[in-house]
Parts: C-alpha cells; sequence; structure tokens
C-alpha cells in the first residue's frame, strides 16, 4: 500500500495525529500546489476548485480543524 493511501486512510478514520508534511503530500496528491506563504499560513490552490486550503504548522503537527475542512 502506497503511503499517500495509509495517509488517507489514516485522516478518514478520524485521526488527528497528523504530522504536518503529512497533510500537505496528501493535500499535493489531490492536485493542490502550493500558491504562496503567508507568515504561517500555507496557501494551497487547485486549477477547478476556486476554494483555497489555508494549512499552518503547529509544532510538526497538523491542526484537527484544518484536516477536517480539507476533507469537506
Amino acid at each position: 500500500m502506497s503511503k499517500k493511501r495509509k495517509l488517507l486512510e489514516k485522516v478518514l478514520s478520524g485521526s488527528k495525529n497528523l504530522q504536518f508534511d503529512d497533510l500537505v503530500t496528501l493535500v499535493e496528491a489531490f492536485g493542490f500546489s502550493l500558491s504562496r506563504i503567508n507568515g504561517s499560513h500555507h496557501i494551497f490552490t487547485h486549477p477547478t476548485i476556486p476554494e483555497l486550503i489555508n494549512l499552518q504548522n503547529r509544532n510538526g503537527k497538523a491542526i484537527p480543524y484544518q484536516i477536517r475542512q480539507f476533507l469537506i
């Protein structure tokens, strides 16, 4: 099983313990690309989705509410 698939299964199972870099890997696997960094905010865009994905690195961990926002 690929790393990206394992990450997706971990997120879908409800795990809130996810490394920031792992969430970035997952976001990029879905076609988003890093548009800009403004302070601690990493802004991702997708060519066909108008909404932006805003992620912040909190001591190497992904913030749980931002994981949920990505899934919605």
